[in-house]
C-alpha cells in the first residue's frame, strides 16, 4: 500500500474515484494554497500526483519545490488538457507519467504500479547489491546432514511469513546466502533484497548507510542520500553481525522494528518504510544481552523466528557435495575443467575442522584449482599450513588407525592458530593470510580460545 499526495485546486474528481483507490493506496489531498514545502518536510510520500491546470499556473513552481524538498519521490502529472507542449515540458522536468482527466481508477492504478516498480528498480540499482549467487529453490540447497535438512525445512516455513528472523551461527556457515533464499521465496521477492554488514563500517558511516542523510548533514554531505532501509521499501533487509551495532544505533533499529519509521541523519522528517528484517550474528545473543552489550528489548524484537546454522564440522555429510558444488562454480569462473577430487583429497577434507566453515572450504578449493594442472585435484594443493598441522596431529594420535573426525577439533584449531601466529611473529593479519582466513574470523577465534600476547596493546597478560 502506497501513500499518495494529491496536489489539486478542485477535489471533486478525486472524491468521486477515492473509494476505488483507497482499498489499495492511501490518498492525502492538499491544496495549492497550503504550505506544501512545510508539509513535505514533515511527511513522507511514495508518489505525488500533481495537477497542471490553467487555473493554477504555479504547477512547475510546485514541482520544483517537490524536487528540492523530496528529490527521490516520483511525480505523476495530472491535467484536463492534453497539450503536447505541456506534456513535453513536464516529461523534461522529470515527471514519471502524464495522465489526462477524466481517467478511470484502473488507469491510475496501472500508472501507480508502473511508477512504484520503476522506483524500486532505481533503488535496487542505487543500492549496488553484491553479486552473490542466490538459490531460488530450497530443494537445490545442499543439505545432506540431518541438522541442515532441519534448518532448510525451518527456513521454508519462515519464508512464508513476514516476521523478523534471527539467524545464528559461526562465520562462514552461510547466513547471508540462506537469508537471500528466504527473501526470494517470500511474498516480497519482487522487491529489493538489501544486505548490510554492521561490522564493516564505523558508527557514523553505518548510520548514514542505514538511514541515509540530508544535504549538509556533515562535512562531505554534498547531496541527500537515500539509506538502505529506504531503498529496500517493500523488500527485505539483511543485517549481518547485528551484535556489532552501537548502543545508539540499537535504539534506532528498535524504533524501525516497532514503528517502521526513522529520520535521515541531519533531517527531522519522519520516513516510513515497509521492510522485513533478517538479522544474523556469530555471537551468542543471550550472552550479549546478559553482559549488557546488546539491548534486551531489541533482542526480543529480533528473536521472533530463530534458526541456528551448525558449523561445517558438525555436518560432515555436507562436505563432499559442497566441495563438488564449489569446484563446479570455480571451474566456471576460471574457465578450467576438472573431473573432481582424489580420494586422498576427500580424506583430508573430512579430517579437518574447518574453523572458517564453508567460506574457508571455498577459498581452499579455489586455491587448489588455480595451482592444479591435472584432471583431478589432490591433497598436495589443498593442504595449507593449518590443514597440514591438523592432519599431522591426527595421524600421530595413536598407532591403531585414523582417529574419529570429531576428536579434539577445538584443540587442533587452537594449535593451528598458535602455530601460524608464532610463524608470523604474532601479527594477526599475516597469520590470517597464512591460515586462509579473513582477519575477522581469526580475531573471533583468538577471542574464543583466549589467546593473548604482550605485543597486543589490548592484552595486559601473556596467555596461551
Amino acid at each position: 500500500m502506497a501513500k499518495l499526495l494529491v496536489i489539486e485546486s478542485d477535489f471533486t474528481f478525486w472524491n468521486e474515484i477515492r473509494a476505488d483507490i483507497e482499498p489499495q493506496h492511501l490518498l492525502d489531498l492538499r491544496s495549492y494554497r497550503k504550505d506544501l514545502r512545510g508539509h513535505l518536510l514533515k511527511e513522507n510520500y511514495d508518489v505525488v500526483l500533481l495537477s497542471f491546470d490553467l487555473a493554477e499556473p504555479d504547477g512547475f513552481h510546485v514541482l520544483e519545490q517537490i524536487r528540492q524538498t523530496s528529490p527521490h519521490t516520483p511525480v505523476i502529472a495530472v491535467s484536463e488538457f492534453e497539450y503536447a507542449d505541456l506534456i513535453i515540458r513536464t516529461m523534461k522536468e522529470g515527471v514519471f507519467d502524464f495522465i489526462v482527466k477524466p481517467f478511470s481508477p484502473e488507469k491510475l492504478l496501472l500508472s501507480l504500479r508502473r511508477c512504484m516498480e520503476d522506483r524500486n528498480l532505481k533503488r535496487e540499482i542505487d543500492c549496488l547489491r553484491h553479486s552473490q549467487e542466490y538459490i531460488y529453490d530450497f530443494s537445490q540447497i545442499i543439505a545432506a546432514s540431518p541438522a541442515m535438512r532441519q534448518v532448510i525445512d525451518t527456513l521454508k516455513r519462515f519464508s512464508k511469513t513476514d516476521s523478523t528472523i534471527l539467524i545464528t551461527g559461526e562465520t562462514g556457515t552461510g547466513k547471508s546466502f540462506l537469508s537471500g533464499a528466504v527473501h526470494y521465496n517470500s511474498v516480497r521477492k519482487e522487491n529489493p533484497f538489501v544486505k548490510i554488514n554492521c561490522a564493516n563500517l564505523p558508527e557514523t558511516l553505518l548510520e548514514s548507510e542505514l538511514f541515509g542523510h540530508e544535504k549538509g548533514a556533515f562535512t562531505g554531505a554534498e547531496k541527500t542520500r537515500v539509506g538502505r532501509l529506504e531503498q529496500a521499501a517493500g523488500g527485505t533487509v539483511f543485517l549481518d553481525e547485528i551484535s556489532e551495532l552501537s548502543a545508539s544505533l540499537q535504539a534506532k533499529m528498535l524504533r524501525v522494528l516497532e514503528e517502521k519509521s526513522f529520520e535521515r541523519v541531519g533531517g527531522n522528517r519522519t520516513i516510513h518504510t515497509d521492510v522485513r528484517i533478517i538479522a544474523a550474528t556469530n555471537c551468542n545473543p543471550e550472552k550479549e544481552v546478559a553482559s549488557g552489550a546488546f539491548r534486551e528489548d531489541l533482542y526480543y524484537r529480533l528473536n521472533v523466528l530463530r534458526v541456528h546454522l551448525p558449523p561445517l564440522r558438525e555436518r560432515r555429510e555436507c562436505i563432499a557435495p559442497l566441495s563438488k558444488f564449489l569446484l563446479s562454480r570455480v571451474c566456471r569462473e576460471l574457465r578450467k575443467k576438472f573431473e573432481g577430487f582424489t580420494p586422498e583429497a576427500f580424506d583430508a577434507f573430512e579430517r579437518f575442522a574447518w574453523p572458517g566453515n564453508i567460506r574457508q572450504l571455498g577459498n581452499t578449493i579455489e586455491r587448489a584449482a588455480i595451482l592444479e594442472d591435472g584432471p583431478l585435484i589432490g591433497p598436495e594443493h589443498l593442504i595449507t599450513p593449518d590443514i597440514n598441522l591438523c592432519l599431522k596431529q591426527e595421524g600421530s594420535d595413536d598407532g591403531e588407525g585414523r582417529p574419529e573426525p570429531q576428536r579434539d577439533l577445538s584443540k587442533q584449531e587452537m594449535q593451528s592458530i598458535l602455530q601460524a601466529l608464532e610463524e608470523c611473529l604474532w601479527i594477526q593479519k599475516d597469520a590470517a593470510r597464512k591460515l586462509g582466513l579473513s582477519p575477522r574470523v581469526l580475531n573471533y577465534k583468538i577471542k574464543k580460545f583466549g589467546i593473548t600476547h604482550p605485543r597486543w596493546r589490548k592484552n595486559k597478560k601473556v596467555g596461551r
